[in-house]
């Protein structure tokens, strides 16, 4: 029998992904699979499961991965306890900047540190989803569509929404052929 985690086990890993990751939900991606993945809690395979869900609910996704996570280790009450853990740490980290801001807004070197964070940021989005498409995109054609939709979401700002619904039609249009339905 699986060893039960405990809430407080929960809350506190979390608690230390929500404090060392900077740029919300893709940011926590490969810290979330490393820290669950050690204990045991998470397969690789899960995880993608889990950030598919979390893409799709509404809301913020750090906090989406938090409930979905949460609650696959310990139900409701572990989806409360990740995602308390998750949002406590920049809760009192944003209470800190605001209490503090205006004496150091200006500051040429709060600048440059901010400048500099954000290609971290970007690396620790990036290096997740290519480890996902590797593990998804398994055909040519899966890899069109994911190449097709990043490029039209990053540079031709096409919403995503458009491309989830026309990517459905398609795929019903498909599975409606390749099934004969359409001959019935």
């Amino acid at each position: 029998m699986e060893k039960k985690v405990s809430l407080w086990q929960i809350f506190t890993v979390f608690a230390k992904i929500g404090a060392f990751t900077i740029g919300g939900g893709y940011a926590m991606i490969p810290i979330i699979q490393a820290e669950m993945s050690k204990r045991g809690w998470i397969s690789d395979d899960e995880l993608p499961d889990i950030v598919a869900l979390s893409q799709s609910a509404p809301g913020v996704m750090a906090v989406n991965i938090s409930i979905f996570a949460g609650h696959k280790l310990r139900g409701f009450k572990g989806s409360v306890a990740a995602t308390l853990g998750s949002i406590t740490p920049s809760f009192l980290i944003i209470l800190g900047i605001a209490l503090f801001f205006s004496a150091f807004k200006d500051n040429p070197y709060v600048e440059r540190a901010f400048k500099g964070i954000r290609p971290v940021v970007i690396s620790l989005i990036a290096v997740p989803m290519v480890n996902m498409a590797r593990k998804s995109c398994t055909t040519w054609w899966k890899w069109l569509l994911a190449v097709g939709a990043l490029v039209l979401v990053a540079f031709l700002n096409v919403s995503p929404l458009y491309i989830i619904v026309c990517v459905l039609v398609a795929g019903f249009c498909a599975t409606y052929y390749k099934e004969g339905l359409w001959k019935r």
